[in-house]
């Protein structure tokens, strides 16, 4: 027998009819395309989610104890952002928002990123998911007053907006009986401030650990003399309603501490 002769049934077997040697091949590469399209997608919706529906952020301070937790170093509350409602309505009294710090709240701001290119690049992404805060003065407050209606603080009649006292549920009551010689005001008596059209009053619910409205007023220096702050320009110290970002809806994570995150008017309180 010559090596051009076979025995019928021993040579090379031939592929079955419908059957390609390079089909398994083409198998994979077709699941590999189907993932990465599936992938990008599940991006790219998660990307517009972010962008125009809600969004994950990390509490960084105690300035929203107790409806909020958060603290340098500690496992701070995540909270989904409502980025919907406020384009169909302007925030109300009572609002928890978060909002990107004005012109004026954000001297002395430094930013929290590494200097290392790599380490910078996974906060940002990391930030994206909300497990480390923006690299941007974004902050989160409750709304006082709106534009139009005029807050103060005095220690013979507290928190008060268009001369009615506040009703504050929020507020800890351990708190506000730390510091006798504080309350009402826990902090310096201010006002009356009469906020502008279209911006917002806001205070942190822990009025003590809370840089906000107060922090960034203009104090007229006759006022300040007496112990008054926040008499002057209105301005600075209120926020645009264009800067808020949301409203925050629920705290995402951790899981003993899931829940809503109230709005309490109150100014509805009596």
């Amino acid at each position: 027998m010559t090596d051009a002769e076979q025995t019928p049934g021993t040579g090379p077997s031939e592929p079955s009819d419908g059957e390609r040697p390079d089909e398994p091949r083409d198998k994979k590469r077709s699941t590999l395309r189907e993932t990465t399209t599936l992938v990008v997608l599940a991006v790219a919706i998660y990307y517009v989610m972010l962008t125009f529906v809600a969004r994950p952020y990390l509490i960084p301070s105690e300035s929203m104890e107790p409806t909020l937790h958060g603290c340098p170093g500690c496992v701070g509350d995540r909270i989904m952002v409502d980025k919907v409602t406020y384009r169909f309505t302007t925030p109300q009294p009572g609002d928890v928002v978060v909002f990107k710090g004005p012109p004026a709240w954000n001297v002395g701001y430094q930013s929290i990123r590494s200097d290392n290119t790599a380490l910078r690049w996974l906060q940002n992404t990391l930030s994206v998911v909300g497990f480390v805060p923006p690299d941007e003065n974004d902050l989160v407050k409750r709304v006082i007053a709106v534009g139009g209606q005029t807050v103060q603080c005095r220690v013979e009649t507290g928190l008060t907006v268009d001369g009615q006292r506040l009703d504050e549920p929020y507020l800890d009551p351990s708190v506000l009986m730390a510091d006798p010689a504080a309350y009402p005001c826990l902090g310096s008596p201010f006002g009356p401030v009469t906020v502008p059209e279209d911006r917002l009053w806001v205070m942190g619910d822990n009025r003590t650990h809370s840089s906000d409205s107060r922090a960034h007023c203009v104090n007229d220096p006759d006022d300040l003399r007496d112990g008054v702050i926040c008499t002057g320009d209105p301005i600075p110290g209120t926020v645009p309603v264009a800067n808020v970002i949301g409203k925050a809806r629920f705290i995402a994570w951790p899981p003993s501490r899931w829940g809503g995150v109230a709005s309490v008017n109150p100014q509805q309180g009596h």
